[in-house]
């Protein structure tokens, strides 16, 4: 396993960098990470390293072009995603830069919290994936997927006592995939808060914990779900 290569590119303007690292052998397809609201970090930095010891290419996105300090990344995130076709189109950018970097291999993204929210709308804008997981990201949207729109499997690993997910957000969800025609998995973690695929939390946020064995099953789930619909691919 390599390590991280940065990866130069952009949306319009603004200038972008990818992180990229690659497994010690040929890919078995190529993965874009789209991270938390904080941008990269070493929890997200740890789940790209393990896309690469399983056999994947890994690039984790970049949301801002710089890393934000604080409060000012919910700032920044709002701002982000108060246009759905800025959002999506900041998206975008990160697929055609993961696309330069392995343009013969099959295609999937993955997501942890605003992460997860990103990887959904890339699904919802029919997005051309093979996979879509997320991890513990809000499910609502301002633009619900077309009948016909999603082109990729879709897997939610979501905490059921995440505070930032209410059940009505679920149910909508659920009905949102069934109107769209989606091939959808939805895991629901019992007990479980927001964020909780990431080993080091923030301190004294109640909204925010780790759970082992969610972080250990969802992940399991979605390489399962990843072999099985490359599985043709190769």
């Amino acid at each position: 396993m390599s390590d991280f290569e940065t990866v130069s590119y952009r949306d319009g303007d603004l200038a972008l960098t990818g992180h990229l690292v690659r497994p010690d052998t040929a890919p078995r397809g190529a993965i874009a990470v789209f991270p938390t609201i904080m941008n990269t970090t070493p929890a997200v930095e740890a789940k790209a390293r393990a896309l690469a010891k399983a056999g994947y290419l890994a690039m984790i996105a970049d949301f801002y072009g710089r890393r934000p300090e604080g409060p000012v990344a919910f700032e920044w995130a709002d701002a982000l995603r108060a246009d759905v076709a800025v959002w999506r189109g900041r998206l975008r950018a990160a697929l055609v830069a993961l696309h330069d970097a392995a343009p013969d291999h099959p295609k999937a993204a993955i997501g942890f919290c605003m992460g997860g929210q990103a990887v959904l709308e890339l699904a919802r804008d029919g997005a051309q994936l093979e996979l879509v997981a997320s991890f513990h990201g809000l499910l609502d949207t301002r633009a619900p997927a077309e009948p016909g729109a999603i082109k990729a499997r879709v897997l939610v690993c979501h905490g059921d006592a995440d505070p930032l997910v209410p059940r009505e957000h679920v149910l909508d969800f659920w009905q949102e995939m069934d109107r769209a025609g989606a091939d959808w998995h939805f895991h629901s973690y019992g007990r479980v808060k927001h964020g909780f695929t990431n080993p080091d939390p923030p301190p004294g946020n109640d909204v925010v914990a780790y759970d082992s064995s969610a972080d250990r099953q969802s992940w399991a789930a979605m390489l399962g779900l990843l072999e099985e619909v490359l599985e043709d691919k190769r």
